[in-house]
């Protein structure tokens, strides 16, 4: 049996907010909270009761440890993480909006101990000791390096017969959709479980419709046997290139929309863990909602908890 039930290679970050209402310009003081997608979904995954391990880079300081102490708290295995002495951490900043503005995210990631890591710094054997491998496509465009040692991830995950899951996760201040389209086509013919939200479907092919035929376009792109989009406000659909089901958005008041995809993401591979992608999606909704009702990234919560709110009616006290 594998050591992980799923693996990940990715980049932690801190991210420092401001409360809504204030501006980044004229902050006095910053919200800090320990977030990197590839590590949101598998802490996750974690403190759901699964054996997950991350493959990253920190420095040796103080911004380096306030990491790993966060992911180690949710169950999060972190042997594999190369500390580095030189470099530094990733970090991001949000001023959070409401119309007519928008949330609007800054990133500083340039010269980062990951961004620098090469293929010698991963533990290949410890990666591919899992179930599932899962990337994100927001890490390719970081660096050649990166995007070297997830090719070669995927690669060695194809050969060795480990399922991939890949979740796009564009981002228009990091590069243009016709950057992202060329360089995630290879991935898109190894994987075996695709993330792609419907806005980066339109923005990235133009692709329209229906959700039914949004997921079905998606699908002529990739040989991956399961692809999930997100509705947003709407809910989630996939298609297992069989038969297609949508599970549609809990009714919520949004507080925090960052970190809500890689929650979604988190929840449907919950799901598949399982054997059912499809009852993964209301896992996902489920997750999704509980990381946009409260600030920050992470969503802290049990299996068994999870399981008690699946099925239960809304509740405004527990006593």
């Amino acid at each position: 049996m594998p050591r992980f039930d799923v693996t990940t290679v990715g980049e932690g970050q801190l991210r420092y907010s401001v409360p809504l209402g204030s501006h980044l310009e004229r902050a006095s003081q910053l919200d800090v909270n320990v977030t990197g997608t590839e590590a949101n979904v598998t802490s996750l995954l974690s403190r759901l009761g699964w054996r997950c391990g991350w493959v990253s880079a920190l420095p040796k300081n103080p911004l380096g440890r306030r990491v790993a102490q966060e992911y180690a708290l949710s169950g999060l295995d972190l042997s594999a993480v190369h500390w580095s002495e030189d470099g530094r951490l990733a970090i991001y900043y949000v001023e959070f909006g409401t119309p007519p503005k928008g949330t609007q995210v800054y990133y500083d990631r340039k010269g980062t101990c990951f961004v620098n890591m090469t293929r010698d710094d991963i533990d290949w054997d410890y990666l591919l000791d899992t179930r599932l491998l899962h990337i994100s496509g927001l890490s390719v465009p970081l660096s050649p390096s990166i995007n070297a040692i997830l090719r070669e991830a995927v690669e060695r995950a194809k050969a060795a017969g480990i399922p991939i899951s890949f979740d796009m996760n564009y981002r228009s201040r990091i590069w243009t959709t016709d950057e992202a389209a060329e360089a995630i086509a290879p991935y898109l013919q190894a994987i075996d479980i695709l993330f792609f939200a419907r806005g980066d479907a339109e923005r990235m092919y133009g692709f329209t419709g229906r959700p039914a035929e949004i997921v079905q376009q998606l699908g002529e792109l990739t040989s991956a046997s399961a692809i999930v989009t997100s509705l947003g406000s709407e809910g989630i659909v996939a298609w297992d290139r069989d038969s297609i089901h949508i599970e549609p958005a809990k009714d919520i008041e949004v507080i925090d929309r960052i970190g809500a995809g890689d929650a979604m993401v988190a929840g449907v591979l919950h799901g598949w863990l399982q054997g059912d992608t499809f009852k993964g999606l209301r896992y996902g909704v489920l997750t999704a909602a509980l990381c946009l009702t409260h600030y920050g990234d992470a969503v802290y919560i049990t299996r068994g908890e999870l399981e008690d709110l699946l099925d239960s009616p809304d509740l405004d006290i527990v006593r």
